[in-house]
C-alpha cells in the first residue's frame, strides 16, 4: 500500500498572523513580515506532525491510494479520515493500461474514524495479476482554517510554537497539552476479550 498527497494546502491558507499573534511577535513592532516563512515551516510541521498521530487529514485534500489487493473484497478501510468523497476508483494492469471502474460499484461509508470504501454488489473489483487499483480520494475536516474544530486549531498553534521555538525535547515528544486536545480525535482501539 502506497498513498500520496496529490493536492496540498496553499500557504495562503496557513494562520501565519494568527500564530504570529499567538507566539506575541512583533508587539509593539511593525510586522515586516521576516518571520514569515519561518512560521509558515512550524505551521505545516504541527500539521504533519498532528495528522501523522491522528491518522486525519486536517484541511481538505485529494489523496491516491495504491493498492496491490483490497483487505476485504466486500470493503476496505481507507488509511485516512475524514473522507469527504471518493473521486475515482482505478484498476491498472501490469502493462500500465488503467480501467475506470464505475461509481456504481462502490459506495463510501462514512465514519469518523474508519471511512469504508464498500462493494454496492457483492464484492469489489480485483486487478489482473500483477495489476494494482488506484483509489483518489478528498479527505480532510474543512477547506479553510475557520472551518476546523476549535481544539485541533488549539493543538496546531501550540505545536508550531514548539516548532517554531525548537524547545521540543526528542525524549519528551509531543506537549501534554497538545496530546489532551488531539485525544478526541484519535481512533479508539479495543483490545480483544483475551487480551
Amino acid at each position: 500500500m502506497m498513498m500520496v498527497e496529490l493536492t496540498s494546502v496553499p500557504g495562503a491558507g496557513l494562520p501565519v498572523s494568527e500564530l504570529a499573534e499567538h507566539l506575541r511577535l512583533a508587539r509593539g513592532f511593525s510586522d515586516d513580515g521576516s518571520q514569515d516563512a519561518s512560521l509558515e515551516s512550524g505551521l505545516r510541521a504541527a500539521l504533519s506532525a498532528i495528522e501523522a498521530r491522528i491518522g486525519k487529514a486536517l484541511f481538505s485534500r485529494r489523496f491516491a491510494l495504491t493498492l496491490m489487493a483490497w483487505h476485504d473484497p466486500e470493503a476496505h478501510v481507507l488509511p485516512l479520515a475524514p473522507v469527504v468523497s471518493v473521486d475515482s476508483v482505478k484498476l491498472i494492469t501490469r502493462a500500465g493500461a488503467e480501467t475506470l471502474v464505475a461509481p456504481e460499484v462502490y459506495e463510501l461509508r462514512a465514519d469518523r474514524h474508519r471511512p469504508v470504501l464498500a462493494a454496492a454488489g457483492r464484492s469489489l473489483p480485483s486487478p489482473s495479476q500483477g495489476g494494482t487499483i488506484e483509489v483518489e480520494f478528498t479527505a480532510g475536516f474543512a477547506s479553510d482554517w475557520a472551518g476546523l474544530p476549535a481544539d485541533l486549531k488549539q493543538a496546531v498553534l501550540i505545536l508550531a510554537g514548539e516548532f517554531w521555538g525548537q524547545e521540543m525535547a526528542a525524549q519528551t515528544g509531543i506537549p501534554f497539552s497538545v496530546s489532551v486536545l488531539l485525544e478526541p480525535h484519535r481512533p479508539l482501539r479495543l483490545r480483544g476479550a483475551g487480551a
